[in-house]
């Protein structure tokens, strides 16, 4: 059974509530210079020129002055808890700036996504957290972006592991 603080059960069993749930980004790649650090809600200005607002958490060792996750126009569908289903996601991207579609098509190997639910009222404070996920595919129109995450794929492992030599396995070559 998932793990969940007193204040999120509190804000789910109420009929209404303050409390917004927040889904943290952060994609990792040998490329990218630094980790790319998103926000699905603005819960703070961190500048006005340019405008730009964001979420400061210490999630996965973030510097919460020096490397805030930057609010973006997203909506995204988390993990179930299914057991005989891999855990897949996906992250729906306003496309507001064509310079996204261009950034995802660079990449030639999976990055890695990590994704977390916070509250607003306590950003430290992980209710679900998803480590480790790879981008498996992307697609998009004119309005929106969507970005698919899962784990990592098994059809992409090699099989067999062992090349079968005289040396390995013996017994095949008598």
């Amino acid at each position: 059974m998932r793990r969940v603080s007193l204040n999120a059960r509190t804000a789910f069993d109420a009929q209404t509530t303050d409390e917004v749930e927040i889904a943290l980004i952060m994609i990792e790649h040998p490329e990218l210079d630094a980790p790319v650090r998103l926000s699905t809600d603005p819960t703070e200005r961190l500048s006005a020129e340019p405008l730009m607002y964001g979420t400061r958490t210490a999630w996965m060792g973030s510097d919460p002055i020096s490397e805030p996750f930057l609010f973006i126009l997203a909506s995204a569908n988390l993990p179930s808890d299914l057991e005989d289903a891999p855990a897949a996601a996906s992250i729906i991207i306003d496309n507001v700036d064509s310079d996204i579609a261009g950034l995802l098509r660079t990449f030639t190997d999976r990055p890695i996504v990590h994704i977390a639910v916070v509250l607003a009222s306590s950003p430290d404070l992980i209710e679900v957290e998803f480590r480790g996920m790879v981008m498996t595919g992307s697609s998009g129109n004119a309005g929106e972006i969507s970005i698919e995450v899962s784990r990592a794929p098994i059809e992409e492992e090699s099989v067999p592991m062992d090349r079968f030599t005289k040396d390995r396995f013996p017994g095949i070559f008598r």
